[in-house]
């Protein structure tokens, strides 16, 4: 796996081909050699494309899951991310998913909840519809705040990972793995916009979208199931009521509660109409002065993944694999894990 790792790692320094070649004194044919697995490197050579990339010898040595196909969703055709960058999400992907799934064979392979099918919701004009179709699909309530959204996909078999491309105009995208969904949020987002973008991939995954559906109009409807589904229309009208004459600071509360940005709870009560569109173009304005169109402030803790975590702890305490294997596989110190595995001190009551 030396091939895919020298890749990633590259990647991962946001270097080219001709760029690392030229820190380790090769051609940039001799790292597409490398990479493409035609070719491997002397010890010397090896020796200086880790010191370059800032990591050991042995990384490049670290063992891919060879069990698992791919199928990555594209990106939009909008998207502002470079070429390299778009291929470094993609290998960072399959490097955290190869660790991953290496966790859930270790324990069984029957560790996962079964995921809910693909791409088999009827998708419908009205977006009130779609997000109800798509709770009722994930067996969630159709009213209500959406607790933990995150805990909930991971207990729902959806795979999430949250990576770090150092791109603010990156949000999202989605894929699967053996046929098992997956969502790549960004880790730099404010949680409300994660939450959003996670039921925005997952519109992705779970209906069937028209082939003949131009790509702005498809990315419109998945951003409006996705704000129904967060912020319902009946739930709207109940925590607004069916009239506001303005944007007010009561509706900050309701939009913590909801786990949602104050941008898309004034979108959803514009479009049930709640308030008038002047007043949502007034707030968007005021809202848009402030920064709050990149960065609104958040109001919510942090939502993230901790499924892999639990399988390697879980693996580990069972002595399915050593502390060590459990630190490798989760990037992580020795230190860390093994403070995992120790017992559970507890105290007697008096």
């Amino acid at each position: 796996m030396f091939s895919k790792n020298l890749k990633y790692y590259r990647l991962k320094n946001r270097m080219t081909k001709k760029e690392l070649a030229e820190k380790v004194n090769v051609s940039a044919m001799a790292i597409t050699n490398y990479e493409n697995g035609t070719r491997r490197p002397s010890m010397d050579i090896l020796n200086s494309l880790a010191e370059v990339l800032d990591i050991r010898v042995s990384d490049f040595l670290k063992v891919r899951n060879e069990n698992l196909v791919f199928s990555h969703g594209e990106f939009r055709k909008t998207s502002s991310l470079s070429a390299g960058q778009q291929e470094y999400i993609r290998e960072s992907v399959e490097e955290y998913f190869s660790r991953f799934m290496t966790a859930v064979e270790v324990l069984g392979g029957n560790v996962l909840p079964e995921a809910p099918e693909n791409h088999s919701i009827p998708l419908s004009d009205d977006a009130e519809e779609n997000a109800e179709m798509l709770k009722k699909h994930l067996g969630l309530a159709a009213n209500g705040p959406v607790e933990d959204l995150i805990g909930i996909l991971e207990n729902k078999g959806i795979l999430i990972y949250e990576c770090n491309p150092d791109n603010s105009s990156f949000s999202g995208m989605n894929g699967l793995i053996n046929d098992r969904p997956y969502i790549v949020l960004n880790s730099e987002m404010t949680p409300e916009r994660n939450r959003s973008t996670a039921v925005h991939e997952l519109a992705h995954l779970m209906f069937v979208w028209p082939e003949e559906m131009e790509e702005k109009e498809a990315e419109r409807m998945a951003t409006a199931i996705g704000g129904a589904f967060l912020f319902p229309e009946s739930d709207a009208v109940r925590e607004l009521g069916v009239h506001r004459s303005a944007i007010t600071n009561d509706m900050l509360a309701v939009a913590k509660e909801y786990g949602i940005s104050m941008m898309l709870l004034v979108k959803r009560a514009e479009l049930c109409g709640i308030i008038t569109p002047s007043a949502a173009k007034s707030f968007y304005i005021k809202a848009s002065r402030a920064g709050w169109k990149t960065a609104e402030p958040s109001r919510i803790n942090r939502e993230e993944p901790t499924l892999f975590h639990q399988l390697v702890y879980r693996a580990v305490n069972e002595n399915e694999i050593s502390i060590q294997r459990g630190a490798e596989l989760l990037n992580t110190s020795y230190e860390s894990v093994k403070e995992m595995s120790s017992s559970i001190e507890v105290e007697p009551c008096l």
